[in-house]
């Protein structure tokens, strides 16, 4: 005779436990203590053996009779129900421990050992605002690229190109990283190639060999920060990115040498790059000492001296100069490369100096140090000749060292 909830619930304990039948063998076995437990008996592989599907009344009647179904169901394909129970379990526990987040947090234990601390905590910091909230607790080999797609969506929505772009790199090495280690099967950042925005490439803004003379002037007669001329005339004597400029520690200076020495990891190639000093140089490094000497930074944020400059900071004093859309810091690069170029120094020694990619990668562990004599010679002819020209000079030829013949 088949149960119904009212016997499920006024069956009482007794001394012994004792199974209340419902069929198909699945019984109700009501413990001394009172609790009820819902049991399955089935054979399987000649044995027969006990499936547990529940606590009454947290399982109810119609429940676990769909349970009982389904086990029998298992059992007909010739699949053994507590051993899928098991499997389900385990699989369960593999998911909790193999989310995004998990290995994600495991792929960057490994990697930051060869990385600076900076980018460390970037990376890190870039997967926790933009990737967790959404993913990180998901099962990795259960993620879809459409799922991917919807938070570099959202990045792409506050117009940080660039980091929707990084983020999917990095996500790739952590998809890359759970394949090799058996926790994921492919790589679904790869179905996402040509999905993204980009930004439209623009040249920067330059200003011509004739145009110095007054820019000069202006950068002199400047009335802002005093920080900010003396940044800008390092940029152009010293010809560096801007972000090489605005990140430079004193610690990275040797006076003494007339060196600059940028690490590795603050450089674009991730090359270390040295900077000869000329005499112009040193001589704004140690003005700006007078008022940042003890900072760590050499051009440290006015609002948060611990960081430093934004980008902007040089940008808008540009601006406030009057060369909005006529030129920009970065600009100052292809201003130096041009004018010496056609002072016929060597274009490998320029391209050095500016600290191009060197492709050989064996090559490249070198490089820091190539031509360095010639870039020192070429560097103080840079200095002399920003002078000349501030000076009024014209078609400025300053000294023969350092050139092509």
């Amino acid at each position: 005779m088949k149960l119904t909830d009212t016997a499920c619930k006024n069956a009482k304990p007794s001394e012994k436990s004792r199974k209340l039948s419902d069929g198909a063998g699945l019984y109700l076995e009501v413990m001394p203590n009172g609790s009820k437990y819902w049991r399955l008996k089935y054979r399987y592989g000649g044995k027969e053996k006990r499936l547990a599907l529940g606590v009454y009344p947290a399982v109810s009647l119609k429940d676990v009779r769909e349970k009982r179904d389904k086990a029998r169901k298992l059992i007909q394909e010739g699949i053994d129900p507590a051993q899928a129970k098991k499997d389900l379990k385990h699989q369960h526990y593999i998911d909790t421990e193999n989310t995004f987040k998990n290995i994600a947090y495991e792929w960057h234990r490994n990697q930051k050992l060869s990385w600076s601390e900076r980018h460390s905590e970037t990376i890190l910091r870039r997967l926790e605002m933009n990737v967790f909230p959404a993913l990180g607790g998901k099962p990795i080999h259960t993620l879809k690229a459409q799922e991917l797609l919807s938070i570099l969506r959202v990045i792409e929505s506050r117009d940080a190109l660039d980091i929707a772009h990084r983020t999917l790199q990095t996500c790739s090495q952590i998809f890359r990283y759970a394949i090799a280690t058996g926790r994921a099967e492919r790589d679904i950042s790869a179905d996402l190639r040509g999905a993204l925005r980009t930004r439209k490439k623009e040249n920067y803004s330059r200003l011509e060999a004739k145009e110095l003379p007054e820019f000069l002037k202006k950068l002199e007669k400047y009335d802002g920060d005093l920080q900010t001329i003396l940044g800008f005339k390092l940029l152009i004597l010293t010809f560096v990115r801007t972000g090489e400029l605005r990140g430079a520690r004193w610690e990275e200076f040797d006076f003494e040498k007339a060196e600059w020495r940028i690490p590795a990891e603050r450089m674009k190639m991730k090359e270390l790059h040295i900077v000869p000093l000329s005499k112009q140089s040193i001589a704004a490094l140690k003005e700006l000492q007078e008022i940042n000497g003890s900072r760590e930074y050499i051009l440290p944020n006015r609002n948060k001296p611990t960081t430093f400059i934004s980008e902007n900071t040089l940008l808008y004093a540009l601006y406030r100069m009057g060369y909005h859309s006529r030129a920009t810091p970065h600009g100052f690069r292809a201003t130096a490369s041009t004018i010496l170029n056609e002072h016929n120094f060597r274009s490998d020694v320029i391209e050095r100096q500016l600290a191009h990619g060197e492709r050989n990668k064996v090559r490249a562990s070198y490089n820091h140090a190539q031509y360095l004599p010639e870039r020192r010679q070429m560097m103080q002819w840079w200095a002399d000749y920003l002078d000349a020209v501030a000076d009024g000079g014209n078609n400025v030829v300053i000294g023969n060292f350092g050139r092509a013949a």
